[in-house]
């Protein structure tokens, strides 16, 4: 996934359809995905620059996944698709894998009694052979981008070649696999 994060007005759709979609009570702070504003210094901003960015926060699906090592019930996996994912059965609360995760993005589901993130809709919208998750399919600004980053002809490989980007926290070396364009 990538994100168009200047463009996000913050009328924070993507969060109340994920937790419609996902189940999740619409309060839940930091619940799959999550809008945060950035504390940002004046001195990085050039004169008529807007100063207030938000900032699309979720699992950021890393390829060397510190979650996936950390726990110690191998409840952990990664699916044919690349995507992280849980054996709910499996999960036991240690909370190694909420520890171990230096995005935030893993979080305790109260009602099913696990740990839990973003699967990009896996087990719900692509199931159901569905092309977007919730969160860009309800964003009204086209904020984000989805898709087959093997394909080169998908929507999220064409835009990675014509523009700039980061990601976040790369020093940790979990190889993310979410990008903010520039």
């Amino acid at each position: 996934m990538a994100f168009d994060y200047k463009l996000c007005i913050n009328c924070r759709a993507c969060e109340v359809a994920c937790k419609e979609e996902n189940g999740i009570l619409l309060g839940a702070d930091k619940h799959r995905l999550w809008i945060e504003h950035p504390d940002l210094d004046a001195e990085d901003f050039k004169p008529g620059e807007s100063v207030v960015n938000f900032m699309q926060m979720q699992c950021q699906e890393c390829e060397n996944a510190p979650c996936l090592e950390a726990c110690p019930n191998e409840a952990i996996y990664r699916d044919p698709n690349g995507i992280v994912r849980l054996h709910e059965e499996k999960c036991d609360l240690t909370l190694e894998c909420v520890k171990a995760c230096p995005y935030n993005a893993r979080y305790i589901d109260h009602k099913k009694r696990i740990t839990d993130k973003c699967i990009f809709c896996a087990d719900t919208r692509l199931a159901r052979g569905e092309k977007t998750t919730a969160c860009q399919a309800s964003c009204p600004a086209k904020v984000r981008y989805f898709g087959d980053l093997d394909d080169p002809r998908s929507e999220i490989s064409i835009i990675l070649q014509e523009r700039e980007y980061f990601q976040l926290k790369t020093e940790k070396g979990t190889k993310p696999r979410l990008y903010y364009l520039k």
